[in-house]
């Protein structure tokens, strides 16, 4: 869900720059920076934002430059003109000399020499504002499209892995049966005492059951398999995938437990260090 995406419109003189910025996140956490002359427009960004992504921490912020020198801030020259007037008068009147140099920082601090006019943001500008807002997220979905389709390739490659490993352990299993029976025996006829052979063997394979492994690499496998369909199948998979992955790390871990031997518990490790990085990765995805 990492990306980046910018937008440029041209209004007038002005123009007008939306640059989005997104990382990775569970929900949508949208934060927006705009000037405060385009404050009306705030909840139309977020809505625009907020229908083509879903998810990620994303920092939309909106600048605007002038071509032209302008200010909203006026001189009233016709009451420039008659403070100046009156202030001559007084000051004859009076008899004091004084320069223009001293009177003009008077003459600028009087009521309504200088006023400021509100500017206000057309129809036309606030257009513009949304089309460029509406290129940058263009551009960031296309941008995390990209990244996506890179990053299902590089987990479908981890799964393939936690396949292939799961399939390793076959080997090891009648090996690790035929151990673990010796290992028994072998203690029994230590301790020199009579034993049941049928009761020793029902027993022994009730153990041995407890030891299996089969069905968690059976489960194990359909995960895998409907990891693959839903990459490939679904349109925003990141979160499904992600639940998915957990179910692949219950059995796993289970395999883990139940192993009691070491090439098994090598596979696992290995499987369990794939596993962690596919965790990472469905983060980036939607």
């Amino acid at each position: 869900m990492t990306g980046f995406g910018k937008g440029e419109a041209s209004f007038g003189t002005k123009k007008i720059t939306v640059e989005l910025r997104s990382l990775n996140s569970k929900q949508l956490d949208l934060n927006i920076k705009l000037p405060a002359l385009y404050r009306q427009s705030e909840t139309e960004l977020r809505n625009l934002a907020a229908q083509r992504l879903q998810r990620g921490k994303v920092d939309l912020f909106v600048s605007v430059e002038s071509q032209q020198v302008e200010t909203s801030a006026h001189i009233n020259r016709e009451i420039f003109r008659e403070y100046l007037r009156q202030l001559n008068d007084a000051l004859a009147f009076s008899g004091i000399d004084a320069d223009y140099d001293a009177m003009l920082p008077v003459l600028m601090r009087m009521p309504d020499v200088v006023s400021v006019e509100a500017e206000r943001v057309t129809e036309e500008e606030s257009a513009a504002l949304m089309a460029a807002a509406a290129d940058a997220v263009e551009r960031l979905d296309a941008f995390r499209v990209q990244e996506g389709a890179v990053l299902i390739a590089d987990l479908l490659r981890r799964v393939d892995l936690i396949e292939r490993y799961r399939e390793e352990v076959f080997p090891f299993e009648k090996a690790r049966t035929e151990t673990i029976r010796a290992r028994i025996l072998d203690n029994l006829s230590k301790l020199g005492v009579e034993v049941d052979r049928n009761r020793l063997e029902q027993e022994m394979i009730y153990y041995l059951e407890k030891l299996d492994i089969t069905e968690e690499k059976v489960r194990l496998e359909n995960h895998c398999r409907y990891f693959r369909e839903v990459a490939a199948g679904e349109e925003a998979p990141g979160r499904k995938l992600g639940f998915i992955a957990q179910e692949m790390g219950r059995e796993i871990n289970t395999m883990g437990s139940k192993a009691n031997e070491s090439n098994i518990q090598i596979l696992v490790v290995r499987m369990k260090d794939e596993l962690e990085k596919i965790k990472e990765q469905v983060l980036n995805i939607l």
